[in-house]
């Protein structure tokens, strides 16, 4: 799985591409917390099955999120939010929503049996897992969405990446490294990953190379004056 120091180096670049003239320690510090919140869920699995990748990795939640706080601060004549926080913050608030979705919640997405999405509206995993290529043989090819039609009865269904759902899947994670309805004998091997494969690595490193380079920035290198 994606350990939290990918999903942070991959936080890194949107920090730097998103916060603007707002990218400080702070901001930096209030990013990287959001970005570990949704691993909480894992602390959930001794009393919910499934919790992990389903409570705090989800699309329902971030997306709440998102049209409260756009309600909030571009729809209503007095916003709430902006009584209490300054634009700095508002616009800290706005790419920390990003940075969970996209650093954390869709990366994770990607790997093993990917995430609850639409939990708790609808109780199933899904995957992001395939591929889309040009072909000389076959043309245009993509595995992502899978779209089969009954040649007798006609119907179309529709498969994109879905999978069981938090009853019969287990994401293994430090907290609980087995499935705990499986009998496994002690002592149990509890794995903290940081980059067990070298693109994951390599993103580790752009990030800090991102991080280094913001820096530099901002103590002038590069200024004409």
């Amino acid at each position: 799985m994606p350990s939290t120091a990918v999903h942070a180096g991959f936080a890194l670049l949107l920090a730097a591409g998103l916060l603007g003239a707002y990218y400080d320690r702070r901001a930096l510090a209030v990013l990287l917390v959001v970005l570990v919140l949704p691993e909480a869920d894992s602390f959930l699995g001794v009393v919910m099955e499934g919790a992990h990748r389903t409570v705090g990795h989800n699309f329902v939640f971030p997306a709440v999120a998102a049209l409260a706080l756009y309600y909030d601060t571009r729809v209503r004549e007095r916003s709430w939010v902006r009584e209490r926080l300054s634009p700095r913050w508002v616009a800290v608030a706005w790419v920390a929503l990003f940075v969970h979705g996209f650093a954390h919640v869709a990366l994770d997405w990607t790997h093993l049996d990917g995430v609850n999405a639409f939990w708790p509206l609808r109780d199933r995993f899904f995957s992001l897992d395939g591929e889309i290529l040009y072909s000389t043989a076959d043309g245009f090819v993509q595995t992502f969405v899978d779209v089969r039609i009954d040649p007798e009865t006609g119907s179309r269904t529709i498969d994109a990446g879905a999978g069981g759902t938090s009853e019969s899947v287990h994401v293994n994670n430090p907290v609980q490294p087995r499935d705990p309805d499986l009998d496994v004998e002690e002592p149990v091997d509890r794995r903290f990953p940081v980059a067990n494969a070298g693109w994951r690595l390599y993103l580790i490193g752009l990030g800090l190379f991102a991080l280094g380079a913001r820096r530099l920035q901002g103590d002038g290198v590069g200024d004409d004056g």
